[in-house]
């Protein structure tokens, strides 16, 4: 059974991997105007390289989606680029793990280096229930790649980074095991706040032996530490004993075959979220 179950490991490990590639605000499509779109969906598991903090040389991109305090984001994960069908899983293969969502405040969102980059987490979903086990890729994969946050209501203005961030657990039980998903989108916040919440480094906010990263899976998991800091002015589902509504939030028959390149105009209507 455990070489049945190690070889099920290895090839899940191999396929399914998924990169985020588009960006709503308030429902509206962004698509990929203002990521910076990894070069492949493989993971990145060193967690101290300064890949970890915006993925393996993204494409680099000028624009920059305008949101306010306040507003609700959704980043939206699929495997394969430019692949927005709800038919397929957004992260397959058994990719069992946590969503982190961070901001940090740059001078020029379009030149900033995420690894020197001062990051807050503003959301995170780990494992919301353990009867049966549910993470949060699975929220993910119910509703068609998205996932919705909302930008803190009292953060200053000016120019993010905005990290979208999956941690696959599936091969997690030795170290170096863990897969790091993540792309890193381009923003600019208006409003009048004043706050600067307190930041970790990325790389920095991790270790290879953190009790979310380090982790065996396949046992009865009653908690589940979400690896990096606390979420900033928000919180984050705690493990339930009952079953998680797996019910879709996001409405498929609104989900777009086609990805929006350019940076919507002001006044563009929405269509719904996650």
């Amino acid at each position: 059974m455990f070489k049945l179950l190690s070889l099920a490991c290895l090839i899940a490990s191999v396929a399914a991997h998924a990169t985020f590639q588009e960006l709503w605000i308030n429902g509206v499509d962004q698509g990929s105007s203002c990521v910076r779109l990894p070069l492949s969906n493989s993971p990145v598991t060193d967690v101290t390289s300064p890949d970890i903090a915006c993925n393996v040389n993204p494409t680099p991109t000028s624009g920059v989606c305008s949101a306010n305090p306040g507003d609700q984001l959704t980043v939206e994960m699929h495997q394969q680029p430019g692949d927005r069908s709800c038919s397929n899983e957004a992260i397959g293969g058994d990719h069992y793990g946590p969503i982190n969502v961070y901001m940090a405040k740059v001078d020029d969102a379009t030149s900033a280096v995420g690894s020197e980059a001062n990051w807050f987490k503003v959301a995170e979903i780990g494992l919301p229930s353990n009867n049966p086990d549910y993470w949060g890729t699975e929220v993910l994969n119910d509703n068609c790649g998205h996932y919705t946050f909302t930008v803190p209501k009292d953060i200053a203005p000016g120019d993010y980074l905005v990290r979208a961030e999956v941690i696959a657990l599936h091969v997690a039980s030795t170290v170096g095991g863990a897969q790091f998903y993540m792309s890193c989108y381009q923003v600019k916040i208006g409003g009048s706040g004043t706050a600067t919440p307190s930041a970790v480094k990325i790389p920095g906010a991790y270790s290879p032996q953190d009790p979310g990263i380090l982790i065996n899976i396949y046992t009865q998991l009653n908690t589940y530490q979400i690896p990096g800091p606390t979420p900033y002015a928000t919180t984050s589902p705690t493990v339930a004993t009952t079953p998680y509504p797996t019910t879709a939030t996001w409405d498929t028959a609104l989900q777009p075959s086609t990805v929006p390149t350019a940076v919507p105009t002001p006044g563009t209507k929405g269509v719904g979220k996650a």
